[in-house]
């Protein structure tokens, strides 16, 4: 895959799928505030 190039390429393969994961949880994370904004609260029936 790659030549040994002191180390910087196998930190690759750990920053690569972590930021992955990051950019996930953010997304995730922004679309449940959109919902949580768009969403009225459920009313309990006592108007």
């Amino acid at each position: 895959m790659f030549a040994h190039q002191g180390g910087w390429d196998e930190s690759l393969y750990v920053l690569v799928p972590v930021g992955f994961i990051v950019f996930l949880l953010w997304l995730a994370n922004r679309r449940a505030r959109r919902m949580q904004q768009v969403t009225p609260p459920p009313s309990d029936g006592s108007d």
